[in-house]
């Protein structure tokens, strides 16, 4: 049996540590709103049931995009790092889950300090949340509610980036990617973009649900990954199971409509306006990167309409509520094929390796869909003193302060792993497949029960 390291201890005592630690929290009361009552005795708010009940139900859709986005990955890698692959974007759910409670959701949402970062002793431990008024810009539904629903796009946000590092990553260097990525770059841009005192917010910037915030920051987190872990010793390994890429797409695409419309905060209009739009570009983005592909002399693949229905999906994200439908079509249509000409340049005209094109469909699909919702906002823009009256250059302002800021503390994170935990698996392990080597796992496609000598045997089906 091999000897116990440090490192090894660690995770589980840090764990341990904020286990106990929650013993000695209080518990909240009660968020009955009969609970909290103003001068005259009427209660100070009340809930609409309806909002409650949408506002769940997309809870539940965006977090069904985690696993969602663990098949969609998966299948797309070699047959050797399936596994590994889907483990590290679902992982995410429980570190972040936890770390949420803890200090994560003051950070996003806690009283600003600066615009740029909550206080974390706001809501440390969920103090607060449980009994705690609702959120100014959600007050027909729960604190609570609205906590969660947010959690669910700080989960899959560290997960997105595992396309760009995957076949060559260890696992444990990726978790503790995940909770640095989390307090250090999306805290303080989800502050910055989605709290009403953030520097962002305050421009007059217009993220619906998630440009800045969850795809720039993923994308360009990516490609800060790619350029610190280097190339994979293989590029050119086969997809593993490109039905697996189908069944992600399909559960992205329905999970992006709690994503969007979700992202409205009740059950309202607009919440069915961002669903239409989604939809829209989603559909536009996919046939348009099939038909660019056979264009450039390929033929239409499953992969090409996946892959661009995605793209779709994520330059609708922040424009879903401030757009019309024609305009999310044209939105979808032209960034499906941005990010084609991106992510082909990349991967044949530079030595960067990100083996899921995750910079170009996260990074620049975010990036085109921030601009486009600075042309085509139907809502008008306040009067800033940064940028008077010209949505598209508050927008540009928005996507470079994220794209830059993501960017460079994402490489000192990747950086700084790096001399404490080496993220790099050695040439003998990324030979034999991460699934082996880090999780004494192994990928099978399938098997075959073959009759020899009046006995069933079970035979593995490779490829």
């Amino acid at each position: 049996m091999s000897k116990t390291t440090v490192k090894q201890v660690a995770p589980f005592l840090i764990l341990l540590i904020v286990a106990i630690a929650a013993i000695f929290v209080s518990p909240a009361a009660s968020f009955d709103p009969a609970s909290v009552v103003g001068e005259d005795g009427a209660p100070k708010y009340t809930y609409n049931s309806g909002d409650i009940a949408w506002m769940l139900v997309s809870c539940a859709f965006v977090f069904l995009m985690t696993p969602a986005l663990a098949f969609f990955y998966g299948g797309m890698v070699g047959r050797k790092n399936v596994l590994s692959t889907m483990i590290k974007s679902t992982v995410s759910a429980g570190i972040i889950s936890v770390l949420w409670i803890v200090v994560l959701f003051s950070l996003c949402f806690g009283k600003s300090i600066g615009g740029v970062i909550g206080d974390p002793r706001t809501f440390f431990f969920f103090k607060d949340v449980i009994s705690g008024e609702p959120w100014s810009l959600a007050s027909s539904i729960p604190l609570p509610l609205f906590a969660f629903f947010q959690l669910m796009f700080a989960i899959i946000t560290p997960g997105l980036v595992v396309g760009a590092v995957a076949e060559r990553i260890r696992f444990s260097s990726y978790t503790l990617f995940i909770v640095l990525f989390g307090v250090l770059v999306y805290a303080p841009l989800c502050h910055m973009a989605w709290h009403p005192e953030g520097l962002m917010f305050g421009w007059g910037v217009q993220d619906f649900a998630g440009g800045t915030v969850v795809h720039i920051s993923a994308g360009t987190a990516a490609l800060a990954g790619a350029l610190v872990l280097k190339r994979r010793k293989n590029t050119s390994t086969a997809a593993a199971n490109i039905p697996y890429v189908l069944i992600g797409t399909g559960l992205l695409w329905f999970g992006w409509f709690g994503f969007n419309a979700g992202s409205a905060v009740g059950a309202s209009s607009l919440g069915v306006y961002a669903f239409a739009t989604t939809n829209t570009a989603a559909a536009a983005a996919g046939l348009s990167w099939m038909f660019w592909d056979v264009i450039r002399g390929k033929k239409p693949s499953v992969l090409g309409f996946c892959i661009g229905a995605v793209v779709g999906l994520v330059a609708i994200t922040p424009a879903a509520g401030f757009v019309g439908v024609p305009q999310a079509l044209f939105i979808g249509f032209i960034a499906a094929i941005i990010s084609n000409i991106v992510a082909e340049f990349l991967k044949h005209k530079t030595k960067l390796d990100d083996p899921l094109d995750v910079f170009a469909c996260h990074g620049v699909g975010g990036i085109t869909g921030m601009l486009l919702t600075g042309v085509f906002s139907t809502v008008k823009p306040g009067e800033t003193a940064l940028f008077p009256g010209s949505q598209f250059l508050i927008q540009l302002a928005g996507m470079l302060l994220a794209v830059g800021y993501s960017f460079v503390v994402s490489f000192i994170i990747f950086k700084v792993i790096n001399m404490v935990l080496p993220m790099r698996v050695t040439e003998e392990e990324e030979e034999e497949g991460l699934d082996a080597s880090q999780h004494n796992e192994k990928y099978v496609q399938g098997t075959l029960l073959v009759h020899n000598n009046g006995v069933f045997e079970e035979k593995t089906i490779a490829e």
